[in-house]
């Protein structure tokens, strides 16, 4: 069993820190700008929040998208929320066991956890240096998602469809959190272009 408390509200801390102008920019996600990453994980919150709960997901939530026109006008308030609902959640020690299910896939719940966390410190990472803020990261839970990444890469060594891109080398002597970002394909170096 994580804690996620440290994750969500570190994530939380960092929505704080976006100005509305700033929702269309790049992220290191290509395909994504800094509003479908808050959407995202929003989405993410509510359906991992179910997953810990071995509920179905409510038929007016919709799964985790990634589009900025679906943020609520709300969403400062919205998503912290949302963030902290999902590590209340993942806090009860019945929601590591068993089974789940998430994104219409059935798997064992103490992997859905680490899924969930993994999400939150990653995203969080790609709207930090997208915003122009810093990271950071319980060392203990940041070991927990680069774990949960390495094995993942190790049965996919060029990538998941959905989930990771092909690993960015990144020296054995980085920082974790570097090393983590780099298995998930991404340049721990990228920063926006500023104009």
């Amino acid at each position: 069993m994580l804690d996620l408390e440290p994750a969500t509200r570190a994530f939380s801390d960092l929505l704080a820190g976006v100005r509305d102008d700033q929702l269309a920019d790049p992220t290191p996600c290509a395909r994504a700008c800094l509003g479908d990453l808050i959407d995202h994980v929003d989405g993410v919150s509510i359906a991992f929040c179910a997953a810990a709960r071995k509920v179905p997901l409510a038929e007016s939530a919709q799964p985790p998208t990634a589009d900025v026109a679906r943020l609520d006008a709300d969403w400062r308030s919205q998503v912290p929320e949302r963030l902290a609902g999902l590590s209340a959640a993942w806090g009860d020690e019945d929601a590591w066991a068993g089974l789940t299910s998430a994104g219409g896939i059935e798997l064992p719940a103490e992997v859905a956890g680490v899924v969930a966390l993994n999400e939150v410190i990653v995203h969080g990472w790609d709207i930090a240096v997208a915003s122009g803020q810093h990271m950071s990261c319980d060392p203990h839970l940041a070991e927990e998602a680069f774990a949960f990444v390495q094995s993942t890469v190790a049965a996919h060594p060029h990538g998941s469809a959905g989930l990771f891109g092909p690993p960015v080398p990144v020296p054995d002597a980085a920082p974790l959190m570097e090393r983590l970002i780099g298995l998930t394909g991404r340049d721990p170096a990228w920063r926006p272009a500023r104009g």
